[in-house]
């Protein structure tokens, strides 16, 4: 009996490390959320941890459908010496219109081994770590020199291909770097809010955006079957760890991200993806 226990743990593992952690979804949904026009492709990815020379990853992004918008929701490197590849690696995926970017703390500091159980402590009672630098400079620098925008606690000047819309970005507020003040509405039309951590997703939605779009979670990472995931490392409840959900008059999208930790390398019943959200104007 007990030997059928770890032996039915070791291929749990396996799948957990070797499978699903490279088993990338497509996901897609329609919102009639538009005041008018449309329809606009926002393409969410988040996530992405690239180390150097990952090829499964590149080869996923590629794939990936043209989207009139791409937004990317931070920790996009899993190591500083990825920074160049992930440039690359991204640049197929650029949107016909815009292609926005936040960054999340792992594209500001090195990652470093920690304890798992820590992601079952709440946020505000852990002892504060301090990181390395890493490389997050170079990877705007070179983001943007290939056509991405950074939304540093600002916001996207003009509309959207002929949808009126206030778009704003905020930093990572895993980290306290976030600056709501940026993001009071001061136009109508459409409101997009992109941010790393779903934490003030609230907040947004009571400003009156429509649609926040947000990483971080990795929907859990681990999810058990009728139970979902074992934790957030976020203030969401964790029914909202990933996937669509409304909040408000609006909608948060939460990417279960492509990648993981180089620390943590695994997912269970949790699969990397991508999400194309097809926008149209409201019935």
């Amino acid at each position: 009996m007990l030997l059928g226990l770890v032996a039915a743990g070791l291929l749990v593992a396996a799948y957990a490390v070797f499978v699903e952690r490279r088993w990338y979804a497509l996901r897609r949904h329609r919102l009639d959320i538009l005041p008018a026009g449309g329809p606009l492709h926002i393409l969410h990815v988040s996530d992405l941890h690239m180390l150097d020379g990952d090829r499964r990853a590149r080869a996923f992004l590629a794939s990936l459908p043209q989207a009139d918008v791409v937004v990317a929701t931070g920790d996009l490197v899993g190591e500083p010496e990825a920074v160049e590849w992930l440039v690359g690696s991204m640049r197929p995926l650029r949107g016909r219109m815009a292609s926005l970017f936040v960054l999340g703390s792992n594209d500001l500091y090195a990652p470093r081994p920690l304890n798992w159980f820590r992601y079952f402590v709440p946020h505000d009672k852990r002892k504060r770590r301090h990181g390395r630098r890493g490389r997050g400079g170079d990877l705007v620098r070179l983001l943007e020199a290939d056509g991405w925008v950074h939304l540093k606690n600002r916001k996207l000047g003009g509309g959207l291909d002929g949808v009126p819309a206030e778009v704003v970005g905020l930093d990572d507020p895993h980290i306290h770097r976030g600056d709501l003040r940026v993001a009071a509405r001061t136009r109508g039309g459409f409101g997009l809010a992109i941010v790393h951590s779903p934490d003030p997703a609230p907040e947004l939605a009571a400003l009156g955006y429509d649609l926040v779009v947000a990483g971080h979670t990795h929907g859990g990472q681990v999810r058990l079957p009728w139970f979902g995931a074992l934790v957030t490392n976020s203030s969401i409840p964790r029914r909202m760890a990933r996937g669509l959900h409304r909040l408000g008059g609006g909608y948060l999208h939460v990417s279960a991200g492509m990648g993981t930790s180089k620390f943590a390398p695994f997912r269970l019943f949790c699969r990397p993806e991508a999400t194309l959200l097809e926008l149209r104007a409201a019935r």
